[in-house]
């Protein structure tokens, strides 16, 4: 399947090979479809349509506010990193953008306590998202860390650790459910970000 974001040619830190997948997550995120022309011995061509499907399944979940929720976003991919900060931003949560595990740390090393999250990519150059997010717990005991990835192949070999799991591409939706109940386990504990 042309859309299968957990297969790539390309290795750790060149690139993701996520772009149909999330062009695909990006229409259907947006109502829409995309149409795809093959034949044999020709790449495939695609076609989006935003706005023009219909869809019978279910009712996507309501997007939750993020009432100022403070997220750490970690992605070494600009342009995704881009759109997670702007679509966060557009929720009501404020955000911090770091390209690598190491701006992470820092960050928090000056001020742990204004984050009430932390987002992060799994397949990143350097210390990879789990072991950021080992560290993270290490260190920052109640801080919570949600996890992104593309890489089924990763997650199956070394799991998730009892981290919660987004799966790339991602709907806004899944998104906003998921940093909701991260904060919302965190503030059953009573703690929150100053």
């Amino acid at each position: 399947m042309i859309f299968e974001p957990f297969f790539t040619t390309k290795g750790i830190g060149q690139g993701s090979g996520l772009g149909l997948s999330q062009e695909f997550g990006f229409a259907k995120q947006s109502g829409g479809e995309v149409l795809v022309d093959s034949e044999v011995g020709r790449a495939p061509t695609c076609h989006s349509s935003p706005g023009t499907a219909v869809s019978l399944t279910r009712e996507p979940d309501p997007l939750m506010d993020g009432h100022g929720t403070c997220v750490l976003v970690v992605e070494d991919k600009a342009e995704v990193g881009s759109f997670a900060t702007q679509m966060l931003g557009d929720l009501g949560y404020v955000t911090v953008l770091a390209t690598n595990a190491e701006e992470v740390l820092l960050e928090l090393a000056n001020n742990a306590d204004r984050f009430d999250v932390v987002f992060s990519d799994v397949v990143m150059p350097g210390m990879n998202g789990i072991d950021l997010a080992h560290e993270i717990r290490r260190r920052y005991r109640d801080l919570p860390v949600l996890l992104a990835s593309g890489y089924s192949h990763v997650l199956a070999r070394n799991g998730t650790y009892g981290f919660e799991l987004l799966q790339k591409p991602y709907l806004v939706e899944d998104l906003s459910r998921l940093l909701r109940k991260v904060v919302t386990w965190r503030r059953r504990k009573g703690i929150t970000a100053r």
